[in-house]
């Protein structure tokens, strides 16, 4: 390798992935699926150097294994069962799983294969490697030295215009483990928000943690997240018998029978939100304790989540709805100020932390792409984001949603015109 080990610990990874994980191993134990890597930047390529010291990190991530203290960091949450930490206890990932060549457009082609509980994993830290290893290679140190300068700069100017509240978000969390720039400066904005929230100087800003469990261990800070579009596609469509314009009410059966009314913020687009909230009915809507948007018009998304909560006598003040789409700090308080007096408003923000360095950054992604043997599609409410193989089964998805919307009698599209 040309650097040190960039994944350190198998902590170094989303929040979310251990509250699936959970209900993946105790409900979805013999399900198989295949994670496929996608670079949707269009100039952008991996050289064969570059793929060659990707491989040789995750080479490296596949030696890790969870240590006794931060097994006993995750048996402090009181939602994850013990025979999970059990599991984790054993746990480390299988480089057999992987595919890494340069067989694709950008470069760089990674594929994994096997089964759900084990494969989970995978995704953050991989984007987080291809992310740091691309960033070196593609500059010279100095280069690579002064992006990251730039890098806190524009960051400590982010954190005094929050303390000065000419950025407003009310509450925010940092979602950028994925495409981070580096480790390194991940550590540094951490460090730097936990001071800044614990001696009181973000205002009337309140910074409540990070989707990064090590950096939320480390700092003292509230590790956050529920689930990923992973879940809501593997559940609803890896049962082949199963309608998948169905997937929203599978989901949602299996994330309650875990975990009741505890960790739920349910996300609402990955077959498009409209069909969601087909099941996102009075009984749903009271226990989980509010919904994520991830794709389309934020404020389209979060007048439909609010209308659909007094649909049923719920207060939508009373719930959360978190933004995390492709934001910054200018438009988290613009989406604030619209929604501020209506519900409780929460924000996500991941590559405008993490990344900001005045150089493009990677639009990098790892998807399920097919599980049990079959295709999976997301289709969410940005047509941009989603991602197939198969385009026939992509169809067919598109089919079936439609299908569903013109029938069910509890969509606004629904017209009943009698027997026939």
């Amino acid at each position: 390798m040309k650097f040190s080990p960039i994944v350190k610990s198998l902590l170094d990874t989303d929040f979310y992935k251990f509250t699936m994980g959970q209900v993946i191993l105790h409900q979805y134990p013999s399900f198989q699926v295949t994670w496929s890597f996608k670079c949707r930047n269009k100039d952008v390529f991996f050289t064969p150097e570059i793929v060659e010291e990707i491989k040789e990190q995750i080479k490296e991530y596949c030696k890790l294994t969870f240590t006794e203290d931060e097994l006993a960091y995750l048996r402090k949450i009181d939602f994850l069962k013990g025979n999970y930490i059990d599991f984790l206890s054993v746990y480390h990932p299988i480089y057999e799983h992987f595919t890494i060549n340069t067989d694709s457009e950008c470069g760089l082609n990674i594929e994994t294969k096997g089964p759900w509980f084990l494969t989970t994993y995978y995704e953050i830290p991989i984007l987080s490697i291809v992310n740091e290893v691309y960033f070196r290679m593609t500059h010279t140190d100095k280069e690579y030295e002064q992006l990251g300068i730039e890098q806190m700069r524009r960051f400590d100017d982010k954190l005094n215009m929050l303390k000065s509240g000419n950025y407003h978000l009310s509450t925010f969390s940092e979602f950028g483990t994925r495409r981070r720039f580096s480790f390194e400066s991940h550590c540094n904005i951490l460090e730097k928000l936990a001071y800044a929230q614990a001696n009181n100087e973000l205002g009337e800003n309140i910074f409540v943690g990070t989707s990064n469990v090590l950096l939320a261990k480390e700092y003292d800070v509230k590790p956050v997240g529920t689930m990923a579009h992973e879940f809501i596609i593997a559940v609803g469509q890896g049962t082949h018998e199963l309608n998948p314009a169905y997937s929203n009410k599978f989901a949602l059966e299996s994330w309650v029978k875990e975990y009741g009314t505890k960790n739920g913020i349910y996300l609402t687009d990955t077959i498009g939100t409209d069909n969601c909230l087909l099941d996102f009915n009075d009984h749903y809507s009271t226990v989980f304790s509010g919904a994520r948007h991830d794709s389309g018009c934020p404020y389209e998304w979060g007048n439909k989540i609010i209308n659909n909560y007094k649909k049923y006598g719920i207060n939508p003040k009373n719930k959360t709805l978190l933004f995390s789409d492709s934001l910054d700090f200018q438009r988290a308080t613009e989406i604030y100020n619209y929604f501020k007096d209506q519900t409780h408003v929460a924000f996500g923000i991941g590559t405008n932390i993490t990344n900001d360095t005045g150089a493009t950054p990677l639009n990098i992604v790892m998807k399920l792409t097919a599980v049990n043997g079959q295709a999976v599609a997301k289709c969410s409410d940005d047509i941009s984001k989603a991602m197939c193989n198969d385009l026939e089964y992509l169809e067919y998805l598109k089919r079936a949603i439609k299908w569903r919307d013109e029938h069910d009698k509890n969509s606004p599209n629904y017209k009943y015109e009698g027997d026939k």
